[in-house]
C-alpha cells in the first residue's frame, strides 16, 4: 500500500531493447535521449488484435454460443490436455455467480473470429481453479462481476497460464490475477473496474511473469482511492511479492491512478522499452521492494491528476511520475541486479520527474507500516523487529526497507510549463525523508534516515539531461534546491549532467 508522505514480435522486441541499452550506455549527455516518436505498434493491440481460427483446430472440442454453459460442461466432460474451440459470437455460463470454467492442466481454449465470453454481471468469475498451464487465445472476456481484490482471469493463481492476443475488458475487479510462471502477451486489458491485472496470491511465490507487449488502458474505472482511502489498490497493474518478472514493450495509458506498481517485496524486476502515458497517477511506483531495471521506457503525461490534487490541498510532497518508495537494490535478496537503475529513460512533460522517498517511520513492525503483516525480505519474521534487539546491529539495518543503491543517469527530462499547465510545482528531482516521530520505541527517530537517504546509502543521479525549470529536492520536503546547489557539496548529485532552462525539448 502506499506509503504517504506524512505517516512497472519476441525477436523484434529483444532488438528494441538491445538498441535502447546501447544508447543508454553510449549518449553523451548533452545528446537527447530515446526518441519519444509514437508508441509502439507492438503494443496498439486494442481493437487490432489478430482473429483465432475460423474453424476448430484437429482435436479440438467444439463450443456452442447458442448453448448456455457449454463451455463449463464440456471443460469437466473432457480430460485434461483438452483444446476447445470457441465458436463465432457470444458465450454465456450458467445463471449462478459461481457458474464459471474451472479448467484442467494444461487445457487451451482458443477463441474463434469475434468470439467473446460474457459474464452479463451475473458471474465473478470466467476462468478459475489451480490447474496449471492453461492456455487462453484469441477471446474477448467481458462483463463479469469479479469482487475488490479478486479477478476474472485465472482467478485463484494458478501457475504456468499463458494469456495471449485476448481482450479482457468491462469487468469489475482485476481483468488478471497471477500465478508463477505466467506469461501475458499480446494482450488488450482495458476498462476493467480496479486493475488490468492484479499480480498477487496468496503464498507470495509468483516468479517468473512476464508481461509483453500489451495495451494497458483506462482501468479501475471504480476509482477504488476515493472509495477507500489509501487502499493502495487501484491502477494499471498491480504486483505483490512478485519475485522476478519482465515487463516490456507495454503501452500503459490513460488508467485511473499509477500505471505500473509494484508493492511490498517484490524483487528482480526489468521494466524495459514501455510507453507509459496519460496515467492520472505516477508512471511507475517501486514500493517497499527490492533490485529492479527500469531503461528505455517512455514516460510522459503522467501524474497530472495526482500531482494537481496534492498542490491544491496544500501538500508540497513532490509526488512524481517514477516515485521509489522504501525501495533500492539489496545484494543479499538474489536477482539478476543488485541495484535500482534508472536509466535511458524519456520523461516528457509529466508532473515531476524522479522522487526518491523513505518513510522513517514505516518499518517492520512499526503501526506506520501501511503493508500490515509484512516484513522486509531480510527479516521475514516480525517480531524480530522490536526492542531492544531493534536498536543496533544487524536487525537495526535490515528491518527497514531502504532506498538504497538508486542510480538514476542517461535519462531525459523535459517540462514544458505551458503543456503541463505549471512550473516549480511539477519540475521537481527529489531524494528525501521525514523526520522521524513514530512509534515512541522507533530506533530511527529524528534524522537517522533522512541522513542516511540523502548521503549514505548509494543513491547516484549522473549524466541525465534536464530542460525546463528543473529544480531539486533534497533531505526533507523544504529543502529545494537550484541545479548548482544540487551539484554542489554536501549533496554532489548529477555529476556531468546538464541542464537548459528552455522547457519543450
Amino acid at each position: 500500500m502506499i506509503a504517504r508522505p506524512h505517516r512497472l514480435r519476441r525477436a523484434a522486441l529483444l532488438a528494441l531493447l538491445g538498441s535502447l541499452t546501447l544508447t543508454a550506455c553510449t549518449t553523451p549527455a548533452d545528446e537527447p535521449g530515446p526518441d519519444p516518436g509514437k508508441p509502439p505498434s507492438f503494443a496498439q493491440v486494442c481493437d487490432r488484435l489478430p482473429e483465432g481460427p475460423a474453424e476448430a483446430p484437429a482435436g479440438a472440442v467444439k463450443i456452442d454460443p447458442a448453448v448456455p454453459g457449454d463451455l463449463a460442461t464440456k471443460t469437466r466432460s473432457n480430460p485434461a490436455g483438452t483444446t476447445f474451440w470457441l465458436a463465432p459470437g457470444t458465450h454465456r455460463l450458467g445463471d449462478d455467480r459461481y457458474d464459471q470454467v474451472n479448467p484442467k492442466p494444461g487445457n487451451v481454449y482458443l477463441g474463434g473470429p469475434k468470439a467473446v465470453l460474457d459474464g452479463r454481471k451475473i458471474n465473478q468469475y470466467a476462468f478459475s481453479g489451480d490447474a496449471a498451464d492453461v492456455r487462453i487465445r484469441n477471446l474477448t472476456v467481458q462483463g463479469f462481476a469479479a469482487p475488490h481484490d479478486e479477478g476474472v482471469v485465472n482467478h485463484d493463481s494458478a501457475d504456468g497460464w499463458v494469456i495471449e492476443h485476448s481482450t479482457v475488458q468491462d469487468n469489475d475487479g482485476a481483468a488478471l490475477m497471477a500465478g508463477a510462471r505466467q506469461q501475458v502477451r499480446g494482450n488488450c486489458l482495458r476498462r476493467n473496474g480496479q486493475y488490468g491485472m492484479n499480480a498477487y496470491a496468496q503464498n507470495n511465490k509468483i516468479t517468473g511473469l512476464v508481461v509483453e507487449g500489451n495495451e494497458i488502458t483506462g482501468n479501475n474505472t471504480g476509482d477504488w482511492e476515493a472509495k477507500i482511502d489509501g487502499c493502495g489498490c487501484s491502477g494499471g497493474i498491480k504486483f505483490w511479492s512478485v519475485d522476478g518478472a519482465d515487463v516490456t514493450g507495454n503501452w500503459v495509458h490513460d488508467n485511473r491512478g499509477v500505471g505500473l506498481w509494484a508493492d511490498t517485496n517484490n524483487n528482480d524486476f526489468r521494466i524495459e522499452a514501455n510507453v507509459i502515458e496519460n496515467n492520472d497517477g505516477s508512471a511507475l511506483m517501486y514500493e517497499t521492494s527490492y533490485n529492479a531495471v527500469i531503461a528505455g521506457n517512455t514516460i510522459r503525461r503522467n501524474n497530472w491528476v495526482d500531482g494537481k490534487r496534492y498542490i491544491d490541498r496544500g501538500d508540497s510532497f513532490p509526488v512524481a511520475s517514477i516515485y521509489v518508495s522504501e525501495s533500492g537494490g539489496e545484494p543479499r535478496v538474489k536477482a539478476r541486479t543488485d541495484k535500482l537503475e534508472i536509466s535511458g529513460n524519456t520523461f516528457e512533460n509529466n508532473w515531476n520527474g524522479v522522487t526518491l522517498w523513505e518513510n522513517s517511520d514505516r518499518f517492520c513492525n512499526s503501526p506506520a507500516n501501511t503493508s500490515s503483516g509484512s516484513c522486509t525480505r531480510l527479516v521475514p519474521e516480525q517480531a524480530k523487529c522490536a526492542q531492544p534487539a531493534i536498536a543496533s546491529g544487524g536487525l537495526n539495518a535490515d528491518c527497514r526497507w531502504k532506498t538504497q543503491r538508486v542510480e538514476i543517469h542517461h535519462n531525459r527530462f523535459v517540462l514544458d510549463p505551458a503543456v503541463a499547465g505549471c512550473e516549480e510545482s511539477c519540475a521537481r528531482i527529489a531524494m528525501l525523508a521525514n523526520f522521524g516521530t513514530y512509534p515512541d520505541w522507533s530506533p530511527y527517530k529524528g534524522e537517522v534516515v533522512q541522513q542516511a537517504i540523502t548521503f549514505h546509502q548509494g543513491n547516484r543521479l549522473y549524466d541525465n539531461v534536464y530542460s525546463g525549470p528543473w529544480n531539486f529536492v533534497a533531505f526533507e520536503p523544504s529543502r529545494v534546491l537550484g541545479f548548482g546547489e544540487w551539484q554542489g557539496a554536501p549533496y554532489k548529485q548529477d555529476q556531468g549532467s546538464k541542464l537548459t532552462r528552455a522547457g519543450g525539448g
